[in-house]
């Protein structure tokens, strides 16, 4: 072990590097991004056609334009694609032709087709999952 004496001249010099501390340990390496996309649509869903009926919608909720969008005058169309579920749920939803990241404009939309209902759709007279593509449009008033 050093003395007090010896480890004060080599702090001084320098020299002494002691032991690693939080302060002087190497940062760490950034964490491993690996990019796994999810299947789409989902595993067990099916797309209209072959025998699988469309969904039919049942109710719907109006979107609503938030108020930094309509600050901006975002105006245009989002397409989202949608599962609807065997209850005529909406389940997962995904955008695909986005309008408005910024202002909540996509998030609105997935937000509000979520509380759509449906007839679910159909195959052999069984109701099975379906993805759907619904077109929102956003147009503010003169």
């Amino acid at each position: 072990m050093l003395s007090p004496i010896v480890v004060a001249a080599l702090l001084a010099q320098g020299q002494f590097v002691g032991p690693p501390t939080p302060a002087r340990l190497p940062p760490p390496p950034p964490p491993q991004q690996t990019t796994v996309e999810t299947p789409w649509p989902p595993p067990g869903v099916n797309r209209p056609g072959n025998g699988v009926t469309t969904p039919k919608l049942i109710q719907d909720v109006k979107p609503m334009y938030r108020a930094g969008a309509m600050r901006a005058k975002i105006q245009g169309r989002v397409v989202l694609e949608a599962v609807v579920q065997t209850d005529g749920t909406v389940g997962e939803v995904r955008v695909t032709r986005s309008l408005d990241k910024e202002y909540g404009m996509d998030d609105e939309a997935a937000s509000v087709l979520k509380k759509w209902k449906f007839a679910p759709g159909m195959k052999d007279g069984i109701a099975v999952p379906v993805v759907i593509e619904i077109e929102m449009s956003f147009t503010l008033k003169d």
